[in-house]
């Protein structure tokens, strides 16, 4: 089963690091299921059967599902056949609570990401295997060059950590670049207050131009508005905590609905 360049397959080749991922989702005993996205040659599966929960894999590549129902029979009954980003979650888990797990095929992952945040009230934890600059962006934290719009979004819902690198000697193919596993913790309370869609903006809107010191990416938001020329608005995107994006998208909110009225 050779790996195909169309579906971002990398095949793990380390038995030891399969079995590290697998051990690292820490709050199984909060639910009964857990979601493998993108199990190829079932490296990682076959650990995750292992565990007390019910495990069902999620698998685009349909060679690859044919894999896994020959070789994994006690999979009978839970192998997915579809693209994980167009699966309804809460329809195939029952609206049940899930850990979601996988090495991701990275020229997707950023979206598996955003469609966690869609689904956050059912996904109390993620444990993923990413490209490491990706994996590095995700829990960066302000004041860092890889500090952006994804840091933030998933932040602002989930604390994150840093596990462990994996070289690229350990997949087959090869990929040109390194890797590393993290894991995501749902937050028992989001950061964001209020106008979630307006702060998803404000915030792809500041790392549009990341250079640039707020006053002037915010204009389109509050235009002409003396708040502008506070000490806050010197400052540029990637000194902003989350916190401080909540705060801003108050802002602007309570502004917007002032002049509305």
């Amino acid at each position: 089963m050779k790996a195909k360049k169309s579906y971002g397959q990398h095949f793990l080749n380390s038995e030891q690091i399969a079995e590290k991922i697998a051990n690292s989702l820490q709050l199984s005993q909060n639910y009964e299921l857990v979601i493998e996205v993108g199990p190829g040659r079932g490296m990682l599966t076959k650990y995750l059967i292992e565990k007390d929960h019910q495990l069902i894999t999620v698998e685009a590549d349909t060679d690859m599902v044919s894999f896994l129902q020959k070789n994994y029979p006690a999979l009978k009954g839970s192998i997915v056949s579809a693209d994980f980003l167009k699966v309804p979650l809460d329809k195939l888990t029952g609206e049940r609570s899930f850990g979601l797990i996988g090495n991701f095929p990275y020229n997707i992952s950023s979206q598996i990401l955003f469609k966690m945040l869609e689904y956050k009230h059912l996904i109390p934890e993620m444990v993923g295997m990413f490209q490491k600059e990706v994996a590095e962006r995700i829990v960066a934290g302000p004041g860092s060059k890889t500090y952006g719009v994804i840091s933030v979004l998933i932040q602002a819902e989930y604390s994150g950590e840093y596990l462990f690198g994996v070289d690229k000697s350990k997949f087959t193919p090869s990929p040109k670049v390194q890797s590393a596993v993290i894991r995501l913790e749902r937050r028992q309370e989001s950061k964001i207050k209020m106008a979630p869609k307006l702060f998803r903006q404000i915030v792809k809107q500041s790392f549009n131009q990341r250079r640039k010191m707020l006053r002037n990416t915010m204009k389109m938001f509050i235009k002409d508005d003396p708040l502008l020329q506070t000490d806050f608005f010197k400052q540029r995107p990637e000194q902003l905590s989350v916190e401080d994006f909540v705060w801003l998208t108050e802002q602007v909110e309570k502004r917007t609905n002032q002049s509305n009225k």
